[in-house]
């Protein structure tokens, strides 16, 4: 039946063979039934369509799923994707994601290598084609973009019109989140620990999403509202009705607006302070050592009171906005981000309460002992007190107070390096486009320890899904991946290497070009040095990333083409036939200048290679080259490589770059690389000097070009010149040669044999 269906079409799979198939699901004679039906599952699926497979084939499918038989449960995880076609997204997201995660957790050793093999996948069936756009360059998006926001303009103040009727007052409050409550207090700690607790309210009011409020006390409370965002009276004034509770609202934020200038007051307060400004400067004064071992301890009652007020209100507000925050986290504490928050906060906040206790000690000692002196002599005391100590005792004040600072901002920092960075790679997960528990499963088969309970290749799989993934996700959420990625191209395995140079490209037109340079290109150059079964991966798609690439990034391979011509093994020929291949694509993304210095030595070099395939490949990279200079008007380069191709191999001692010559003129004939009078100029009496070459390989490869290739061409045919007389008697030359396959070459045409078919092979099979 699962064979017939895709024949039979839709509606006779419906009517005869889908009520059967979905009673044999539930065949509990027999699991090789059920077993069979999983594994046609969804071809069965792809037939009967969307409605069908919703309504009568999925509540099977999840019964055979939870079957005792792993076998079974085992077929259900290898054709997951091609059910999940077959379905809404509303399904694939809430009832198949939930099976799938069962799967993946399934006793079954075999169960969860074949879901995590499928996991890929199925993920990829997530992808939404108006968000996996194939826009390489961000500029390409511009034209598109400006219509876009043209639509989105004339809707929003559409928006705006209608929101501005329906409200009055114009509290519109928006709930903070978690996300929100961690910028918010990393910034707030940040700035009040470098005494500006007033940019820290500015920051997060310009950071967070704000509203346009119409009422004037959240007008200028807003800034304050950033740092404590106490929502509960707006909430209240949003959902009430009536004049009753409008009277209490607005008693309610009348109370708001005077407990907010309250504080406000302290930080103005504490942003100018007369200690930040001196009148008068202060003499220089020799202190004896005795005030400097007691200076510490003594303090003038007018200083102590004067200079009291600054590390109490520094420290009070400090502890004033650590509790603050401690209980707007308190309610999201179940979430693991959110607990390392408020162990950095209560460290903080037992910190400045240490500092606290520690100053109001020395505040006690120091008074007790200024009334025991002043008893004594407090008219000498004073006099000559005052100008000895009130340098060391401001110094000392504001020294102290900076101290302090500094170790709750150093205890702070070391405590949220730790926190935040897991707080961050947390963050960095977070998607809205598929379910999390599946991305979350996807990312960790790069554990080590799925290789071990999972399966040995599970990170080479993971590798072979990525592409898709990352297409799924989209690049603004590539973050997801990126260490993930990092992970597998520095896998000790060398498969999973090669499975992801193989696909970089791909990976490069899904990200964009920038961040390719930023993430991929590191990469890539790490491959070019890899062995050579991750290098071919990369050699084999040179051009296509290259190509993705910005020119100035580009040019610097240059430099690295050079490396391919080495190998681990000098018997991996195919190594460098694909590299000729590539470097024939490679012309168009480069300059004429930079074809002649850098890549015309390795073309050169791949000419005189011991592997016939390779130098085939190699004599048309040298006719393409040749072109490549002509078409851009590289004259003098033109004419100096045409004259390298005669001194080494025209000139050439062995016989073997001698034939090298001709099969570069015949070459340079059959693609038209040249015009035939340029040609006939710097190439063909090079060429008919070999008619008395002493080697007959030499003279029969000559005598097939001349007679099948070059007699050919218009410039010979119909016009009369002294080129056309040489060529003549070049071949008449030949047809008298004492070698009787010179002869026959130069003396039957081609279209009279079928043995000039095998010429090429006999002369191209040497060495």
């Amino acid at each position: 039946m699962c064979k017939m269906a895709p024949m039979v079409g839709r509606d006779i799979t419906e009517r005869l063979i889908l009520p059967r198939f979905c009673e044999m699901c539930c065949d509990s004679r027999m699991f090789h039934v059920r077993k069979v039906c999983a594994a046609n599952f969804g071809d069965i699926c792809s037939v009967v369509g969307q409605e069908a497979t919703e309504e009568m084939l999925l509540p099977r499918f999840f019964q055979l799923c939870s079957d005792n038989v792993w076998g079974v449960r085992k077929a259900c995880a290898e054709c997951f994707m091609a059910v999940s076609c077959a379905t809404a997204q509303e399904t694939r997201r809430t009832k198949l994601s939930s099976v799938f995660i069962n799967l993946i957790s399934d006793p079954s050793k075999w169960v969860r290598q074949a879901a995590f093999q499928s996991l890929g996948p199925f993920i990829s069936t997530f992808a939404n084609p108006s968000s996996s756009t194939q826009y390489f360059r961000e500029e390409e998006l511009r034209s598109e973009d400006c219509q876009k926001s043209m639509e989105n303009s004339t809707s929003t103040e559409r928006k705006d019109n209608t929101t501005a009727d329906s409200d009055t007052c114009g509290d519109v409050i928006i709930e903070p989140t978690i996300d929100d409550f961690h910028s918010s207090c990393h910034v707030a700690l940040e700035c009040i620990l470098n005494g500006d607790p007033q940019r820290s309210i500015h920051e997060q009011d310009s950071n967070s999403e704000s509203c346009d409020h119409t009422s004037p006390c959240e007008q200028c409370t807003s800034a304050f509202t950033a740092i404590t965002p106490c929502v509960e009276v707006n909430r209240d004034s949003r959902n009430s009705s009536g004049a009753g509770q409008q009277s209490t609202d607005n008693l309610n934020s009348a109370q708001e607006c005077e407990t907010i200038a309250a504080v406000q007051s302290i930080l103005e307060q504490e942003q100018y302070n007369s200690f930040h400004y001196w009148r008068t400067p202060i003499p220089e004064i020799n202190i004896d050592l005795e005030l400097l071992q007691t200076d510490k301890e003594v303090r003038l009652p007018d200083l102590s009171e004067a200079a009291a007020p600054y590390p109490s209100s520094i420290s009070t507000a400090t502890r004033k906005e650590l509790e603050e925050m401690i209980e707007n986290l308190e309610p999201h504490i179940d979430d693991p981000d959110v607990k390392a928050q408020v162990q950095v906060l209560a460290a903080a906040l037992r910190a400045s309460s240490l500092d606290l206790q520690e100053e109001t000690s020395s505040v006690l000692i120091v008074d007790n002992r200024i009334e025991s002196e002043n008893s004594a002599d407090t008219d000498q005391q004073q006099r000559s007190s005052v100008p000895t100590t009130v340098v060391p005792l401001i110094t000392e004040t504001i020294e102290s107070i900076n101290s302090s600072r500094r170790r709750l901002q150093s205890y702070s920092e070391q405590s949220t390096n730790s926190s935040f960075s897991a707080a961050e790679e947390g963050k960095s997960r977070v998607q809205n486009i598929i379910p999390q528990a599946l991305l979350e499963q996807y990312l960790s088969m790069t554990d080590p320890s799925r290789a071990q309970t999972v399966d040995t290749e599970i990170a080479k799989h993971c590798a072979y899904s990525l592409p898709g993934v990352a297409l799924t996700l989209g690049r603004q959420n590539w973050h997801c991946l990126k260490n993930t990625y990092e992970t597998l191209a520095s896998d000790i395995q060398w498969k999973v290497r090669r499975t992801l140079a193989f696909s970089i490209h791909e990976l490069a037109v899904i990200l964009g070009d920038h961040l390719t340079a930023a993430d991929l290109v590191p990469i890539f150059n790490g491959f070019l040095k890899d062995l050579d079964e991750v290098r071919i991966g990369v050699l084999k798609h040179l051009y296509d990333f290259l190509k993705l690439l910005h020119f100035e990034k580009r040019r610097e391979y240059l430099y690295q083409l050079q490396e391919f011509l080495v190998t681990d093994n000098s018997r991996n020929w195919r190594f460098r036939a694909e590299l000729a291949q590539q470097l024939i694509l490679l012309l168009e993304l480069y300059s004429a200048t930079d074809v002649y210095e850098y890549l015309r030595p390795i073309a050169l070099t791949l000419c005189t290679d011991k592997v016939s395939s390779v130098r085939w490949i190699s004599f048309k990279l040298i006719s393409e080259m040749i072109r490549k200079l002509h078409c851009s008007a590289s004259v003098p380069l033109m004419i100096n490589f045409l004259h390298e191709l005669i001194d080494k191999f025209c000139c050439c001692s062995k016989w073997s770059g001698r034939q090298t010559f001709v099969f570069i003129c015949q070459a340079i004939i059959e693609e038209d690389c040249l015009p035939m009078d340029l040609f006939a100029l710097h190439l063909l009496p090079h060429l008919l000097r070999l008619a008395s070459d002493r080697v007959p390989n030499v003279r029969v490869l000559l005598a097939k070009t001349l007679r099948q290739t070059l007699l050919d061409k218009e410039y010979f045919l119909n016009s009369s010149n002294s080129d056309q007389e040489a060529v003549e008697q070049t071949i008449m030359a030949l047809q008298m040669d004492h070698d009787s396959d010179v002869k026959y070459f130069a003396s039957v045409h081609p279209s009279n044999t079928k043995i000039a078919d095998d010429a090429m092979s006999t002369t191209s099979s040497t060495y």
